[in-house]
């Protein structure tokens, strides 16, 4: 597995600001689009792969004004 890639964003923002991800020295890391300059959150995989699980069961929906 590689451990470099280039920022990415959800194909569904569209050309909206959105959150950007990659895999930097092999860890995720996360930005603001709009404020790429700002900081940048790394995480570790495990908490990463359990975020994503829980994206994917809908369990943060309501954060973003999902019913």
């Amino acid at each position: 597995m590689t451990t470099e890639s280039p920022w990415i964003k959800a194909s569904a923002s569209g050309t909206e600001n959105c959150v950007q991800m990659r895999r930097h020295r092999g860890a995720p890391e996360v930005r603001d689009s709009k404020n790429p300059d700002n900081d940048v959150l790394k995480l570790s995989v495990n908490a990463t792969t359990a975020w994503l699980d829980g994206a994917r069961r809908g369990e943060f929906d309501h954060l973003a004004g999902h019913p």
